[in-house]
């Protein structure tokens, strides 16, 4: 009896074939430049984003004027006070530390409220106290002082005679700076102001004052 054998299949095709072969994979490329260089752009940006936040953040102390301060006026401790502001603002800004000289300087202008200080809006001494000129006080009645006048508006000082004086009514002084305002009555635009004028001016204006003859005119456009 024959026994029949039966060869394997292929087997020397099977591994010899198509499906049996593997193309080479090739090694895998490392770049570690590209790397660092990714590295160095991920910290430059954080470094950058870094930076601008503390810019954002760096704050310096200077002058801001709370009141209305006139030419010629003296600058006081009540009408300063600290702000803080961009340190590279690009502001011509005078320091908060230096507020003792601001103290004793006097504008150059007329200074409105809210207004940071810089140093051309000050000066040693001032024009309006110098010589030839005085300050005078005067108590003004109802109807003879216009509302809302402040420190360092300009006023016009005319005398207005009495009905039983002889005279007509003239300017005394055609530009006086108000330096300052006492408190009025809350019934009548009334009350003490102190004004600067011309020292050759000043008997006459106190010697009307002292009889009542005095009204004051304010001027808007003249600061």
């Amino acid at each position: 009896m024959r026994t029949s054998e039966k060869p394997a299949a292929n087997a020397a095709a099977g591994l010899s074939g198509p499906a049996s072969r593997k193309l080479p994979v090739p090694p895998r490329e490392r770049k570690p430049a590209l790397a660092a260089l990714a590295v160095l752009l991920i910290l430059g940006g954080a470094l950058a984003t870094t930076l601008l936040v503390l810019r954002s953040g760096d704050r310096v102390s200077a002058i801001r004027v709370t009141q209305q301060v006139g030419a010629g006026q003296k600058f006081t401790e009540q009408m300063l006070e600290e702000v803080q502001i961009a340190a590279d603002s690009g502001i011509d800004y005078v320091s908060w530390s230096e507020r003792g000289k601001v103290e004793n300087s006097f504008a150059t202008v007329t200074v409105l409220p809210g207004t940071l200080f810089t140093s051309r809006m000050g000066v040693g001494q001032s024009s309006e106290l110098g010589p030839g000129k005085a300050t005078v006080g005067l108590a003004l009645k109802p109807g003879q002082m216009p509302a809302g006048v402040e420190a360092g508006d300009r006023v016009q000082v005319i005398y207005v005679p009495s009905r039983s004086a002889q005279g007509q009514t003239r300017v005394l002084a055609e530009s006086a700076l108000v330096f300052s305002v006492g408190d009025k009555s809350r019934t009548a635009n009334s009350g003490q102001i102190t004004v600067i004028v011309d020292s050759s001016a000043s008997p006459e204006i106190v010697a009307f004052a002292s009889s009542g003859e005095i009204a004051v005119a304010e001027l808007p456009g003249a600061r």
